[in-house]
C-alpha cells in the first residue's frame, strides 16, 4: 500500500507532495515553509528519507535543501542543474527506493527548464502516479520562457516531446500530479480541473493533440508577462536558500510608520479592500492577505526595499509573513496590528476613497460633464477578450512604474473582479490621485450599459 498527500499553496497556485509507504516517504518540490511537510509525515507516522526536485524553480523559494538537512534525507536534484550545494544528482532512468515495493523512477522531461525531470511513482514495479512538476500539467504545460529568451522556442519543442514521452511510456490510469498549473504564472494556462490521468490528458491536453509546430506557435503566442520577482527565485534556489525565519517582526508604532513612509519605504495594509477604502494610513498600499499577496507584492515592490506590514490580527500578520517568505521576502522591516486608529499619529486623519460597481460607472459616463478616466488594470489577454470603450490600459503589475501615464482627472479603476482594482486604487490614492475603485465582476460591464469592445 502507498499514499500520496497533497500540500496545496493556493496563493502561489502550486502543489507539493509527500508520497510513501508504511515506514518511509519522499517529499516532492517542497515549499519553503517545511513545517507543513514535516507535519504531514508525522500524521502518517513515516520518516522522510528522500527529497526530490523536478527542477530549479522560478516562482518560489524551495524548502528542499532545508528539509533534507532537518530530516537527514537524501536531496535529489537533476544532474544537469547548476547548483552551489551538495546534492545527489539524478539522471534519466535512475530508480530511488522509497519503501518496500515502492520506488520513484526519474524521467527526463526538458521543456519548462533544460534539466527538468519528472518522477514516476511505482508500486511493485507498476506506475501509479507521475510527479510532473512543470512539464505535463492538467490540461496544459509549463511555460518554456523562464530560463533564457534565446532558448524559449527550443524548450517549447522539448516540452512537446516530453509530454509525448510521458503519454507513451506511462499507462493511461497513471495519475498526473504536477507542481504548477493551479494559478501559478509558471503555467502556460490555467489547469483544467483538479485531478487527471495520462489517459485524460491524451484527450484534453493541446501538447498531446497538436503537431509540434502548431503547438509551439500557439504556446508562444499565449505567453504573458513574467512576474518580476522570478528573476530572483532561480538564483536563490541554485545557491541554496537560507533557513526560513517565521518569528514575529518587530512592532512599529504610529510614529515609526510615518517615518518609514516619509523615507519612501513600502507600508502594506493587509486588510480587505472594503476596510482599506473606508479608512487607511495615507501613503500605504493595499495588498489583501486573502488575495494573491505573495505574487503581486513580490511582483511590484522594488526588490530589497523594506516593507512594513499592517494587519488586523497577529494571525493575519503571521499568515502573510508565511506567504511572503515563499517568494524571498524574508523579514518585514516592522509590523503593526489593529486598525487605522492604532497606526495614525494623534491629529492625523485616515485617507479614504470610494468603491462602486459598473452600473455606477455607466451612470457617471452618461451624465458627467467632465468624463472620468477609466483605467483597466487587467492583463493583456484579459483585455483582448473585451474592454470598455475609451478606457486606458495599464496592467496592475506595471502601474507603480507608470502612474505618470494615467491621464489627469478622476480615475475609475477596474480589473476582472475587484482585488487588483483595490491594489491599483491604493497606489493611485498614495500618489495623490482622486480615485474610485470599481469592485465588480467585469461580466457586469456590458449588462450595466457600458460599451464593451474587443481587439478582434
Amino acid at each position: 500500500m502507498f499514499f500520496v498527500d497533497t500540500i496545496e499553496i493556493e496563493g502561489l497556485g502550486n502543489r507539493h507532495y509527500l508520497a510513501g509507504g508504511a515506514r518511509t516517504a519522499v517529499a516532492v518540490d517542497p515549499p519553503r515553509d517545511i513545517d507543513q511537510v514535516i507535519a504531514a509525515a508525522a500524521r502518517r507516522g513515516v520518516r522522510i528519507t528522500h527529497v526530490v526536485e523536478t527542477h530549479i524553480h522560478n516562482d518560489y523559494v524551495t524548502g528542499g535543501l532545508e528539509l533534507a538537512r532537518v530530516t537527514g534525507a537524501a536531496y535529489l536534484v537533476p544532474a544537469a542543474a547548476q547548483v552551489s550545494f551538495a546534492r545527489v544528482p539524478v539522471s534519466d532512468g535512475d530508480v530511488i527506493e522509497v519503501d518496500q515495493e515502492l520506488s520513484v523512477r526519474a524521467l527526463a522531461t526538458p521543456g519548462h527548464t533544460p534539466h527538468h525531470t519528472a518522477y514516476v511513482l511505482e508500486d511493485g514495479g507498476t506506475p501509479v502516479a507521475a510527479f510532473t512538476g512543470g512539464s505535463l500539467l492538467i490540461g496544459t504545460v509549463g511555460r518554456p520562457d523562464l530560463v533564457e529568451p534565446r532558448l524559449t522556442e527550443h524548450l517549447a519543442r522539448a516540452q512537446h516531446a516530453s509530454a509525448h514521452r510521458l503519454a507513451a511510456e506511462l499507462p493511461d490510469d497513471t495519475s498526473v500530479l504536477p507542481t504548477h498549473g493551479f494559478g501559478s504564472f509558471c503555467s502556460s494556462g490555467q489547469a483544467e480541473g483538479d485531478a487527471s490521468t495520462i489517459g485524460r490528458e491524451k484527450t484534453v491536453n493541446s501538447a498531446l493533440a497538436q503537431d509540434v509546430d502548431s503547438f509551439v506557435a500557439d504556446l508562444l503566442a499565449g505567453l504573458e508577462d513574467v512576474p518580476a520577482y522570478y528573476a530572483h527565485m532561480g538564483p536563490a534556489n541554485s545557491a541554496g536558500p537560507a533557513p526560513v525565519d517565521l518569528t514575529a517582526p518587530r512592532r512599529a508604532d504610529a510614529e515609526e510608520i510615518a517615518t518609514r513612509l516619509a523615507a519612501g519605504e513600502w507600508v502594506v495594509d493587509l486588510r480587505n479592500r472594503v476596510a482599506f477604502a473606508q479608512g487607511h494610513v495615507a501613503g500605504s498600499f493595499n495588498f489583501e492577505a486573502d488575495g494573491k499577496i505573495a505574487t503581486y507584492l513580490a511582483w511590484m515592490i522594488p526588490w530589497g526595499k523594506p516593507v512594513t506590514l499592517l494587519a488586523e490580527t497577529t494571525q493575519q500578520l503571521a499568515e502573510a509573513q508565511r506567504e511572503l517568505v515563499r517568494v524571498g521576502i524574508d523579514r518585514p522591516a516592522a509590523a503593526a496590528t489593529g486598525g487605522p486608529s492604532d497606526w495614525l499619529r494623534p491629529g492625523d486623519a485616515p485617507a479614504s476613497f470610494r468603491r462602486t460597481v459598473f452600473a455606477d460607472l455607466a451612470a457617471e459616463l452618461a451624465q458627467a460633464e467632465e468624463l472620468p478616466v477609466v483605467l483597466d488594470v487587467r492583463r493583456d489577454s484579459e483585455r483582448a477578450g473585451g474592454y470598455i470603450e475609451g478606457s486606458v490600459h495599464i496592467p496592475v503589475h506595471e502601474l507603480h512604474r507608470r502612474i505618470d501615464e494615467v491621464p489627469a482627472g478622476e480615475v475609475w479603476v477596474h480589473c476582472a473582479g475587484g482585488m487588483r482594482a483595490g491594489i491599483a486604487a491604493s497606489l493611485l490614492d498614495a500618489a495623490g490621485r482622486d480615485v474610485v475603485a470599481v469592485d465588480d465582476g467585469f461580466d457586469q460591464a456590458a449588462e450595466a450599459g457600458l460599451v464593451v469592445r474587443t481587439t478582434a
